[in-house]
């Protein structure tokens, strides 16, 4: 985390533009700000036109044919050029790409062929398109770009850095190779950029964000984050990479903050078992409820649902108090994803962080909608309500929509095409993460099927049959797939220690560890302090213990009342008092030998 003392330090655009507080200059309307329903940050800063910008980025607007700033664009750039970290809500199409290039333009110094800014992004086709974007803005400013991203060789991109590229643009995983290999350094980076936040964390990129952290300067980065929602796990992340950051919010139409969303997938009711597992396919949530009218539904899918792999349980009416509760505890603990239950059985039940609510059938009365979405959305969190429906439940949908003044937002049924698309993209970032995880003797054990798997791979479609080829390859990538299928990985909000790393505070498991460790600690030093004791004694005391105890022996044995039993449980325990005694004259001259001996010096970390 940057250091807090930077923060009154001057941002690199200062002394181009300095924007005035609002409240010391009448505000200037942005365009189309009138349509818009606006969270400012505290100490709010007017919007800004085109013809206020500083000459360089208005020849980038030239470049790019804008004749005027997008209202994001305008409402935003006053913080970015005042160097605030801010997080800012916006979706695709909103104009946020040129609303963080424009202030790289006049901020990145072409003269230093080093990495200064770093835009972090979901998938491969958003790092071009952004690249394609930055491409047109910088033109003629003698600044170079480099995109990293995975599934394609190292050596074009280790051209581009080699040339040396000021913005860096890519996926997480692949930049974080470019850092392990010692292509791409972050020393001198002084903006870091994250677009699409809540895509990045459902694809699974947060282990590798952190270990990006990790080689990031201990300095303060200027540091802004666009997503679309802001649901628990994106607020934990922007604790965890930025200082005392700002949210300024717009809402219009279909973009929501901090708020339910309320959408439907117009499907046919013999499909919708696997327009269900598409769509979870596609949004990827951390943990969802499932909610069905009939028991019979609720046992079919959490079938279906076990049947693809997923972490999944079902909640009904019929089921004991005891099983129910057994469910609900493994639903907390983070052992079951997806839980599928009826209205009945779900009345009361609160899970943290949910993100979503899958409806497989409207409910039978308008209420029970309004209780069904109320699990999401908790805690001023983003939350999303997807229900499918047929021809006939769109009806009733939209009566319940009428009824409590809902906005309803058709998504449409993905494509078996397009979720395979998505799956891949994220099964390729798995996949480069785990094999960065491998020790260098799994690393060369592998390398004995890179000649098979080019083989399987260059079979032409024509010569395959069914399991031969590149069918055997997917039948692995499935099989690896669903093996991390619910393993996602979140931000907590815990603050990152100086290595990247997280101070978390301990779980109930490492609690007990540490009480485990702490008896064996005090164990041992009973021990040593038992031998000290001992080896410290004159010989006539040392001997004299033995005798005692002995005589103890045997008036527990003479004893009427203690018995037999008495009396060996008694010599057992005088044999175990005597055992160490024995080991300790043995250890005394190893304890005797090594005070002569000289000993070496501590080390401390800074000594290296």
């Amino acid at each position: 985390m940057p250091d807090s003392s930077d923060k009154a330090q001057p941002h690199l655009l200062n002394q181009q533009t300095n924007p005035q507080d609002i409240s010391a200059q009448e505000s200037v309307p942005a365009p189309d700000a009138d349509s818009l329903e606006i969270t400012h940050p505290d100490n709010p800063l007017a919007p800004v036109v085109l013809e206020e910008l500083p000459p360089s980025m208005q020849a980038a607007c030239a470049r790019a044919g804008w004749d005027r700033l997008m209202p994001v664009q305008s409402l935003a750039l006053p913080y970015l050029m005042d160097g605030r970290d801010i997080m800012i809500q916006s979706r695709t199409g909103s104009g946020k790409t040129g609303c963080y290039l424009l202030p790289l333009v006049p901020a990145l110094r072409p003269a230093y062929t080093c990495t200064q800014a770093m835009v972090l992004v979901p998938t491969r086709e958003l790092a071009l398109q952004v690249a394609k974007q930055a491409e047109v803005l910088m033109e003629g400013t003698g600044l170079n770009i480099a995109v990293l991203y995975g599934g394609v060789g190292y050596h074009a991109q280790r051209e581009q850095l080699r040339k040396g590229a000021q913005l860096v643009i890519g996926t997480p995983g692949r930049i974080l190779d470019h850092l392990l290999r010692g292509t791409l350094s972050l020393d001198n980076l002084r903006a870091l950029v994250f677009d699409e936040a809540d895509r990045m964390l459902s694809i699974g990129f947060y282990p590798d964000m952190k270990q990006v952290q990790r080689y990031l300067p201990k300095r303060r980065i200027y540091t802004s984050l666009f997503s679309a929602t802001y649901p628990h796990h994106v607020l934990n992340l922007a604790k965890e990479f930025m200082l005392n950051p700002c949210l300024l919010s717009l809402s219009q139409k279909q973009v929501y903050v901090a708020e339910v969303q309320h959408c439907f997938c117009a499907v046919d009711r013999m499909d919708k078992d696997r327009a269900l597992i598409r769509l979870i396919e596609m949004e990827n949530p951390a943990s969802a409820i499932i909610f069905c009218n009939t028991r019979a539904n609720v046992h079919y899918v959490t079938g279906v649902l076990q049947g693809f792999g997923y972490n999944a349980d079902e909640l009904s009416a019929d089921q004991s108090q005891n099983a129910r509760e057994d469910v609900m505890r493994r639903v907390r603990e983070g052992k079951v994803r997806f839980l599928v239950a009826t209205d009945v059985a779900a009345r009361g039940i609160d899970i943290p962080a949910l993100s979503h609510v899958f409806l497989y059938e409207p409910p039978e009365d308008h209420e029970s909608y309004i209780h069904r979405a109320g699990r999401t959305g908790r805690a001023n969190a983003a939350g999303t309500v997807i229900s499918l429906v047929d021809i006939m439940e769109r009806m009733e949908l939209d009566r319940i929509a009428r009824h409590y003044s809902l906005r309803l937002q058709e998504i449409p049924n993905p494509t078996d095409d397009e979720v395979a698309q998505v799956v891949s993209g994220r099964l390729l970032t798995l996949l480069e993460s785990h094999y960065r995880g491998l020790t260098s003797l799994q690393k060369v054990r592998s390398r004995r099927y890179v000649e098979l798997a080019r083989e399987l791979a260059s079979l032409a479609e024509g010569e395959e049959s069914e399991g031969t080829g590149a069918s055997l390859l997917a039948m692995l990538l499935d099989a690896f797939h669903h093996n991390t299928l619910n393993e996602l990985a979140l931000p907590s909000g815990k603050k990152a220690g100086r290595d990247g790393g997280e101070i978390s505070s301990p779980t109930k498991e490492g609690e007990e560890k540490k009480r485990k460790s702490k008896r064996r600690r005090g164990k041992g030093r009973d021990k040593a302090q038992d031998a000290a004791g001992t080896q410290g004694k004159p010989e006539e005391t040392r001997e004299a213990a033995p005798v005692a105890e002995t005589s103890a022996d045997t008036d527990a044995g003479s004893s009427a009342e203690a018995g037999t039993d008495a009396a060996e449980r008694q010599s057992d325990r005088s044999r175990r008092r005597r055992r160490p005694r024995r080991r300790k004259s043995s250890r005394s001259g190893k304890a005797d030998s090594a005070q002569t001996s000289p000993q070496p010096q501590a080390s401390g970390i800074g000594d290296d």
